[in-house]
């Protein structure tokens, strides 16, 4: 006598097309890395202190007037307003006037609130938002969550060669963040 085959359960077609999500949207995540913004001004770019690149091209988007103000998110606590100045050769004028060290920051959601907080002070419309190209969509997110909704941000992702592990801590990471979000976390 023949036994007939129970199909698969409910749970196994979810898991299975879990499984299929999850890994689409890795190879989207790890094939189309967001890219360096063009010359479009904005009131304010907001760079993210951690790999190499970051500040550099922030402060090369202020001197070349594409945007007036900067706040670099995330700066450790023993950093010294001179010692930033002279480690990127930045000026005693446009430190005065125009750069922001925020101190406040240990991680990429609280940059977003950091960044937050000082877009509302510092009155802007729009910000370019700087940091390295795999870390772009989570940053995007967290500042998008924590700004005033009109803000209109502008992503400026520094180049990078990242690894598959980076690619894949980073997907993690974005994932469990926007699960969070959603369970009001």
């Amino acid at each position: 006598m023949a036994r007939l085959r129970k199909p698969p359960g409910l749970f196994r077609r979810i898991g299975a097309a879990v499984m299929l999500g999850w890994v689409l949207g890795f190879l989207w995540f790890a094939m189309a890395l967001p890219r360096p913004a063009g010359q479009q001004k904005t009131d304010g770019v907001i760079a993210l202190t951690g790999a190499s690149g970051r500040i550099p091209r922030a402060l090369e988007v202020l001197r070349a007037g594409q945007a007036r103000k900067l706040l670099v998110a995330g700066v450790a606590s023993e950093v010294k307003p001179g010692e930033f100045a002279a480690e990127y050769e930045v000026s005693p004028e446009l430190m005065a006037c125009c750069v922001t060290l925020g101190f406040e920051s240990i991680d990429t959601r609280s940059n977003g609130l950091e960044a937050a907080r000082w877009i509302a002070a510092e009155h802007l419309t729009s910000v370019r938002l700087v940091t390295t190209d795999w870390h772009m969509r989570r940053a995007v997110f967290d500042l998008t969550m924590a700004a005033p909704g009109d803000v209109a941000i502008l992503p400026d992702a520094v180049p990078s060669r990242p690894s598959m592990k980076t690619l894949f801590i980073e997907y993690n990471k974005l994932i469990a963040r926007a699960l969070a979000w959603l369970a009001g976390w």
